[in-house]
């Protein structure tokens, strides 16, 4: 079986991500800005994946092409029509409906019918020897599961040997969400049209889309004087956070960054926390922590500066830091509880994470000056709610974290989703591989670190992000995914904090 989360998407894909609602809506507008028909823009897509289908599938001779009742339906006629032309073999099987088609699609199984083409209900036995299915069932109108009868045709495509082509989006896959609530295809390749949309970065995407490729349909230039209302981000957008350093800059110019955890036990937290701080380039790094802890971390990394956590000692350090990172291995005991109190009215930049925001969901707060990074079970706490409902809409999830918690919202997962009160991001990066324990902290370090250097909250939140997953995905490619350490990433972040 392939692997779809070792697929990286296209680097030739944009950074701009559009609602597929917005895009429903604008579509008309944007073709006759550009002169062209909708059904032109079908035709459009049609060739484009036609194109794409030749280019990464070569050597396939008998394609099948899945139709359902709308306009994805008719790129998929569109598709079928060139394809047999080009002398491949195609069987087109189209979904059933008592409704008519929209006129385009309607337009387009016309011009498929007249070149000869048949169309086989979609209930008929599928060849054996189909050696690429290309999925034009659902678009991105969809908002719920399959009904049954779309259910089992996804299900029997996912059964069959063939890979599979998505037309605009993996149908099941919510467009707006990439929530999949109930069967999904899972191909091995998407071409998404016109728009990137939020649904294929983030939510069950990373399982189901495959190789993500776009194409704008010569949209392009409408586009360019839109708005768009989300970003994705990814390693190509590094150099814009993390210009060169002047070469007379000294240790003092990057910042004094104080960290405060690592209750009994968890050592290994503070100090991973500690070390990614510096090696993301803050110019001085204090840790507190238990006394216990003061040697292993100085024997590991001798680069950091580190103190038993006493009120005086912490009073000190808040006066000194420009930044404070507060959370990794803090522990819900009255020790924890204590610092994050002192630390809780600090007007400095700060992070919490981890602990932090497992004490924040009981005695919750509003702070612009501060970083929270939950992953989908501590941001479930912070809103009193399920990990369920949290995944069901990742987007609407952050966003709800900023508007009762006020500053920069992390929710982590495949497709990091960030959101300050006016601007949402999702980070494309990161792999499976990181699903593991100590990258959270490692995360707080990076971003810490570019507090210090006086990045703003947005700033650091979405550089630290990227950072940290594109040094994820350079360890996965030089080594794979199962087994990476947290600590691995600072054999490769180097590459990543100087772009």
């Amino acid at each position: 079986m392939t692997d779809h989360t070792q697929k990286k998407n296209q680097p030739s894909i944009p950074h701009q991500v559009w609602p597929a609602a917005w895009l429903r809506g604008a579509e008309p507008q944007a073709a006759q800005a550009m002169g062209l028909t909708l059904y032109g823009l079908m035709l459009r897509a049609g060739e484009a994946a036609f194109t794409l289908a030749r280019r990464q599938y070569p050597h396939s001779q008998h394609w099948l092409v899945l139709c359902g009742h709308g306009n994805n339906g008719g790129d998929g006629y569109v598709v079928a029509r060139l394809a047999r032309r080009a002398g491949v073999q195609v069987t087109l099987l189209a979904q059933g409906h008592d409704k008519p088609l929209p006129e385009e699609a309607r337009q387009a199984r016309e011009a498929w019918l007249h070149d000869a083409g048949s169309v086989g209900d979609i209930a008929a036995p599928w060849p054996s020897d189909a050696d690429l299915i290309i999925d034009g069932l659902l678009g991105t109108g969809l908002q719920q599961a399959p009904r049954e009868g779309v259910a089992a045709v996804i299900a029997q495509a996912n059964a069959h040997p063939a890979p599979i082509l998505a037309l605009d989006i993996p149908s099941g896959l919510l467009a707006e969400t990439g929530a999949a609530p109930g069967a999904v295809i899972h191909a091995a390749d998407t071409l998404t049209f016109i728009t990137l949309k939020p649904g294929l970065l983030t939510g069950k995407a990373r399982d189901v889309v495959g190789r993500l490729h776009h194409h704008d349909l010569g949209l392009g230039p409408w586009l360019a004087e839109q708005q768009a209302p989300i970003r994705r981000d990814d390693a190509t957008c590094l150099g814009g956070w993390l210009p060169p350093r002047r070469p007379t800059a000294n240790k003092g110019d990057h910042g004094k960054l104080v960290i405060i955890g690592g209750d009994h036990g968890t050592a290994g937290a503070i100090r991973m926390t500690g070390e990614a701080a510096l090696r993301a380039g803050a110019g001085l790094v204090r840790v507190l922590t238990r006394a216990e802890n003061i040697p292993p971390i100085l024997t590991a990394r001798p680069e950091l500066m580190a103190q038993a956590l006493t009120d005086d000692a912490l009073s000190a350090a808040l006066d000194w830091a420009d930044v404070v990172v507060i959370g990794p291995g803090l522990g819900q005991q009255s020790w924890g509880k204590r610092a994050l109190q002192k630390v809780e009215n600090v007007r400095k930049p700060m992070l919490w994470d981890a602990d932090a925001l497992n004490l924040l969901a009981i005695n919750p707060d509003k702070r612009q000056n501060r970083v929270i990074t939950p992953h989908p079970g501590e941001a479930a706490r912070l809103l009193n709610c399920t990990v369920a409902e949290i995944e069901r809409d990742r987007l609407a999830a952050c966003k709800r974290l900023v508007a009762r918690y006020g500053g920069t919202v992390v929710l982590k997962g495949a497709g990091t989703v960030i959101a300050d009160a006016g601007r949402l991001s999702i980070a494309d990066v990161g792999n499976a591989g990181m699903a593991s324990g100590g990258m959270g902290d490692v995360l707080s370090g990076i971003i810490g670190a570019f507090l210090a250097q006086k990045l703003t909250c947005w700033e650091a939140t979405c550089a630290g992000c990227v950072a940290h997953g594109a040094a994820g995905d350079a360890v996965a490619r030089e080594s794979g995914m199962r087994g990476m350490l947290a600590t691995d990433l600072f054999t490769t972040l180097y590459r990543f904090v100087n772009s």
